[in-house]
């Protein structure tokens, strides 16, 4: 059984959203794919769910990571600190939070205008090809939204995952997951079982049987 059929195992409410969970996390493997990353942001709990992202995706989640073969070969010539790169690295699939840059958003936001600091960061790090998840329990976030604008101007895919109500977000989106909820923590408590299930496939895909 792979994750995504697991998830809605697991959350029958769910089964509603599988194919767009599903499509969710093709448009982000294309991107790895083409050597492009992901950017994400969220407010609130929302933006800790953007930083647990960066984690599951920039490390092992559940399965053993190796660093690609040619950097291995690289970093064995090195005659400082080899053994303990050589053990402790681990394959990443680049992810950003644009949640964690502090010096920056609290100066655009002192400076310039509170809520474009997400898509000020998508004019800086967006490159066509790359990925976008705007994550806002009522799809409404305006922060959120500037920066799903500014992506789809830059040529990014965008993944809205959102509560059950249709939203800004939603419009400007490829793809919209919304819980099944219209209540803040409840879709809060969907979200965290909805992400989980697409880093663990992207895992399994870009290092299961490696």
């Amino acid at each position: 059984m792979n994750k995504i059929e697991e998830l809605v195992e697991r959350y029958p409410a769910l089964a509603e959203q599988k194919d767009n969970v599903e499509m969710a996390f093709n448009i982000i493997k294309e991107s790895y794919e083409q050597g492009h990353k992901l950017l994400i942001a969220g407010n609130g709990g929302s933006a800790a769910d953007s930083n647990h992202i960066v984690g599951e995706l920039m490390k092992s989640f559940e399965l053993k990571r190796k660093i690609d073969d040619d950097l291995y070969k690289k970093l064995e010539e090195s005659e400082l600190y080899k053994e303990e790169l050589l053990t402790s690295l681990q394959g990443a699939l680049p992810t950003i939070s644009l949640n964690n840059h502090e010096s920056l958003n609290t100066a655009f936001l002192n400076d310039v205008n509170p809520t474009a600091t997400f898509a000020q960061q998508i004019v800086g790090y967006g490159n066509t090809g790359d990925v976008f998840l705007g994550i806002s329990t009522s799809g409404n976030s305006k922060n959120v939204v500037m920066a799903a604008i500014v992506a789809k101007a830059k040529g990014l895919k965008v993944i809205g995952l959102t509560g059950a109500k249709d939203s800004d977000l939603k419009k400007f989106a490829d793809i919209t997951i919304q819980a099944p909820e219209t209540r803040t923590f409840k879709i809060q408590e969907y979200h965290l079982p909805i992400y989980h299930a697409i880093c663990l496939s992207l895992e399994d895909y870009f290092f299961g049987n490696k």
